[in-house]
């Protein structure tokens, strides 16, 4: 989006003046907001003067199939996350190593130490119980990843990985497989089947084929909406706040290309209400992650210790 920040502070001087009429500026910022939350080919950060039109490279043309490698907007943004959270936790434990020995860890690696135990010891080890220590790097992993990449949404001209169904499907299918192939590991084929074919006990023995045959797919299918529920719950969370936040910064766009000088007054209301959902969305970002942690280590302990 070349010329994106002109385009923003052209429409808020527009407003300003009055220079256009509501229902087009109503029209303008309702495409912008569609712009600004959706994926795209191109990565802007206006303020270190960073302006790439994207893709990096032309797509692969295998036979009469083209795919498209090339990174988009929400990709890069993945990669910023991925990238900080490896510096941050990295530098933290050679902070806290450092001073183990002589004193407790202060400031940001105090904070980060106290959600790594409270992780630990109240989401991965109560939830999946005996073993789940094998599960915590991973616990910790996703939780710190999908933190770093709804913080960055808030951003100012940052973009929310989150918000694409394509990143929180991913995650959500990564989860799966740790889940599933942990279990099937754990309790081995045999016990691993019976999660699947689901029998209930106490029935006679023309009764347990055709339970099985009614039950199976009904097991396989819960077993594959967990991808459903991890992916669709983050995805629509994260969406949806920015969704309001945007709705409520274009109302000032629309008060001010009304007529009379009220429209100064209007303003003050949508600013209010924009940095109250800002703040909502930082603890959101918090509390979404935590969700999504918290989900993936429920579905680790049901399928290690199936009842």
């Amino acid at each position: 989006m070349t010329g994106g920040i002109s385009w923003f502070w052209g429409l808020l001087a527009q407003a300003a003046h009055g220079g256009g009429a509501e229902q087009d500026v109503s029209a303008a910022w309702n495409a912008h907001m569609l712009e600004e939350v959706a994926d795209a080919h191109h990565f802007s950060v206006p303020f270190l003067g960073i302006e790439q039109d994207l893709p990096l490279w032309p797509p692969l043309h295998v036979g009469s199939l083209t795919v498209d490698l090339s990174p988009t907007k929400h990709v890069i943004w993945l990669l910023i996350a991925a990238t900080l959270c490896a510096l941050t936790m990295v530098w933290v434990a050679r902070r806290t190593r450092a001073r183990a020995a002589q004193r407790a860890p202060t400031g940001l690696a105090n904070v980060i130490e106290a959600f790594v135990i409270y992780l630990r010891d109240e989401v991965a080890m109560r939830n999946i119980g005996k073993g789940g220590e094998r599960y915590v790097p991973f616990v910790l992993t996703v939780f710190f990843f999908i933190l770093f990449m709804n913080l960055l949404g808030l951003v100012p001209f940052g973009a929310t990985a989150t918000g694409n169904i394509s990143v929180t499907a991913a995650l959500a299918l990564l989860s799966l497989l740790v889940i599933e192939i942990g279990g099937l590991l754990h309790l081995g084929p045999g016990r691993y089947l019976r999660t699947i074919v689901y029998v209930p006990e106490g029935l006679r023995w023309y009764m347990q084929i055709p339970m099985a045959i009614v039950m199976t797919p009904v097991e396989a299918m819960a077993k594959l909406a967990r991808i459903f529920a991890l992916a669709i719950r983050l995805f629509a969370n994260m969406t949806a706040g920015h969704f309001v936040i945007l709705a409520l910064v274009g109302l000032i766009f629309i008060a001010g290309a009304s007529a009379g000088s009220i429209k100064y007054v209007i303003w003050i209301g949508p600013v209010l209400m924009a940095v109250a959902i800002m703040l909502l969305e930082m603890f959101v970002a918090l509390l979404q992650a935590y969700i999504f942690t918290m989900l993936t280590s429920v579905f680790i302990g049901l399928v290690r210790h199936p009842h």
